[in-house]
């Protein structure tokens, strides 16, 4: 017999529903989503978790779709504001209590957001080319970030609380590397938006940011084409990172990767000078500028004119005559590659001459290590006021003696000068390696910001200043945005930025948020001393007495069976079902505040009795899916609740062998959890 229909309106659509379903089923029939975590269709109503609240005309109370049978005429309202309000609420309450970390706190630091956590893991499986292809999700050039990243991935790095962080930028180069030696060297797969197919867009510089929106952009369908003023593309990974750190034959190969695409890549193309910006947008959907920053900063001080003082980065990029003593200015990154560089020109003596401590220096401790090892010299507490010249040419530089004194606003001990003390240090070169900027030059008809960068809002759009505003619109990326210069990833995450503006500006909607809603732990109520010491990996590095004397690289990376210990390490601190977890996908939703709640958590950790299954008490939202589903669907009743109130927790039973091994060869309520609360422990969803 035919069961009776009962004609409704939801969210003011009309639809039919059979008598007896309730208002969450009749919704999801006629693909309305109403948010629910308790919910199987399976089950008998339960509406434990109260996020299904909806309005219903004529009704004074929200009632819990789950469990409210459909009736004829009624009219619901599933986003009312009193909906929403106690919806965010009970997700307030939940989240307050979820001990969990969604993301790693790796990829997290990471300002790209790299998938760190996901590719350390394929590598300690030995699945080298599945590592690369998780990387390149993100970005193509995992090879050389992999050897020139500061990593701060690794700063975040919760193994540092055991002994020391994972080598998490050494796995990516190695993975890399391994997958070009087996042949498996990819672009990611191509994810075309149709809005996005046949439409042209001119990405102007080719460095990591440009090359970084040039690779999304042409994943997605576009037709692009990149303009770059130098002789070859990489940027500052080609002219600012010495070889000795980025061999260029590893860069080289995955700038090809990305010509294969479809990529036109146009070398020797100077904006101003073989065309207008506005000449290029004219004849594209969208302009991408990533122009970099290719100024030295200036030191401002009395005779830097005169003939061997250089920026860093033209230093590096020009390779000069430099005689035989050196002395670089500066207390970062760049600076050790000049100090080493110079090193292996040929100067006899190099100094660093920088105006804090060594441990002040920004520059990472391995750089200022290997820099000493070669011989560089440094002078700390130690800044120049003038650069003493004698017939046009650099003689000497004169420093101001130094000491700290009071914390600026980023904790750092300012340096002051000590009254009347000087150091006249004799010299054949100065190398000024403080800092670079922005060349306008070619690209007036943009915004700029008072610190000479281009301005871009939030979604990397640039204002068009001139009087050809043209259909295009133009976004910006890089080095030469708001902030300025910065390291490669930083670069990279502003390309993937503009790449998704882009996009989304193709399809007519908005920029998607990168990361949003997510649950962290408290790091200081975790105990770190249940993980057993492993020490970090050592990586070889070639004898200080060789490798001073050519540009062939330092670092030997690791060999397979070391990449696989040292991925091993990792404590996998991000949840293993982030993707498909409908907890956080409605907390996005609802934008909700997960420490707004928070307080004292429900006791219990983490065990494995259920063999096959690992849980984790601390990640349970007590929607008791697991206990009704081993109950009614499986017919087993081996998960039951123990305790009452806020102190109750899921606990197994298992009675028998039998029932061990019944539970290990079911599965249902893994299936069925709407969190990261319950793991296979072997083969893994």
């Amino acid at each position: 017999m035919d069961k009776k229909m009962i004609a409704l309106e939801i969210d003011s659509v009309k639809i039919e529903a059979e008598e007896g379903a309730t208002i969450l089923s009749a919704a999801k029939s006629a693909g309305i989503d109403i948010p629910n975590l308790c919910y199987l269709k399976e089950l008998s109503p339960y509406g434990a978790c109260g996020v299904c609240v909806v309005e219903v005309e004529g009704c004074p109370k929200l009632l819990r779709a789950c469990a409210t049978p459909v009736k004829e005429g009624m009219v619901v309202r599933t986003n009312g504001e009193r909906a929403l309000k106690a919806r965010k609420l009970a997700f307030e309450l939940i989240m307050g209590d979820h001990d969990g970390d969604c993301i790693g706190p790796c990829t997290l630091e990471c300002p790209a957001h790299t998938k760190c956590q996901k590719y350390v893991g394929e590598i300690a499986q030995g699945r080298f080319a599945d590592a690369t292809d998780t990387v390149m999700e993100t970005f193509p050039l995992p090879a050389s970030i992999g050897r020139v990243c500061p990593h701060p991935c690794e700063n975040a790095c919760r193994r540092g609380k055991v002994e020391s962080p994972v080598s998490i930028a050494a796995l990516k180069a190695f993975a890399a590397d391994q997958a070009r030696k087996e042949g498996a060297f990819r672009a990611a797969p191509a994810v075309v938006e149709k809005s996005c197919e046949g439409k042209r867009v001119a990405v102007v510089g080719g460095g990591p940011a440009g090359l970084t929106a040039a690779y999304q952009l042409a994943r997605r369908g576009c037709s692009v084409a990149v303009y770059d003023q130098m002789p070859a593309m990489g940027g500052m990974l080609r002219y600012g990172i010495p070889e000795y750190r980025l061999p260029k034959a590893v860069l080289d190969a995955e700038i090809d990767l990305i010509s294969s695409m479809g990529v036109k890549l146009i070398n020797n193309f100077k904006i101003g000078r073989d065309a207008t910006l506005a000449d290029i947008k004219r004849d594209v959907d969208a302009l991408v500028v990533a122009n970099g920053a290719w100024k030295s900063s200036p030191m401002r001080i009395a005779g830097e004119d005169a003939l061997g003082v250089y920026g860093g980065i033209d230093f590096l990029r020009e390779r000069p005559q430099i005689g035989e003593r050196v002395a670089v200015v500066g207390g970062g990154n760049t600076a050790m590659d000049a100090c080493r560089t110079a090193v292996r020109l040929g100067a006899k003596e190099v100094f660093v001459v920088y105006r804090r401590t060594r441990a002040e220096m920004p520059a990472e401790e391995i750089e200022i290590k290997e820099a000493e090892e070669e011989g560089v010299s440094f002078k700390f507490l130690r800044n120049p006021v003038e650069v003493v010249v004698s017939d046009g040419r650099v003689a000497a530089l004169k420093l101001q003696v130094m000491k700290l004194g009071e914390s600026d606003e980023k904790g750092r001990r300012k340096p002051v000068p000590v009254e009347g003390e000087f150091e006249i240090l004799d010299l054949d070169c100065v190398i000024m390696a403080i800092g670079q900027k922005n060349d306008p030059e070619g690209f007036e008809n943009l915004s700029f910001t008072d610190r000479g960068t281009i301005a871009a809002n939030s979604r990397s759009q640039v204002k068009w200043l001139g009087d050809d505003a043209g259909d295009a619109p133009v976004f910006a990326c890089g080095d030469a945005v708001n902030r300025g210069a910065g390291i490669a990833i930083q670069a990279i995450a502003g390309a993937n930025d503009a790449a998704d503006a882009v996009v989304a500006y193709f399809a007519a909607r908005e920029v998607p948020e990168r990361i949003g809603t997510i649950s962290q732990r408290e790091v200081e109520k975790i105990d770190f001393s249940i993980y057993p010491q492993k020490e970090r990996a050592s990586i070889e590095v070639r004898p200080a007495d060789e490798r001073r004397g050519d540009f062939v690289e330092v670092s030997k990376g690791l060999t397979c069976e070391q990449a696989m210990y040292e991925a091993g390490r990792c404590l996998e601190c991000g949840c293993h079902d982030y993707s498909e977890c409908k907890l956080i996908r409605y907390a996005k939703e609802l934008k909700t505040d997960c420490k707004r709640l928070r307080g004292e958590f429900h006791p219990g950790g983490v065990e494995k009795a259920l063999v096959s299954i690992e849980r984790n008490q601390r990640k349970c939202i007590s929607c008791n899916l697991c206990v009704r589903v081993c109950e009614e669907k499986a017919g087993k009743g081996l998960l039951g609740l123990v305790g009452r109130g806020f102190t109750t927790i899921i606990r197994p039973e298992l009675r028998s062998e039998e029932a061990v091994m019944q539970c290990a060869q079911c599965k249902m309520c893994v299936d069925a959890c709407p969190t990261g609360a319950l793991r296979l422990l072997c083969n893994e969803k």
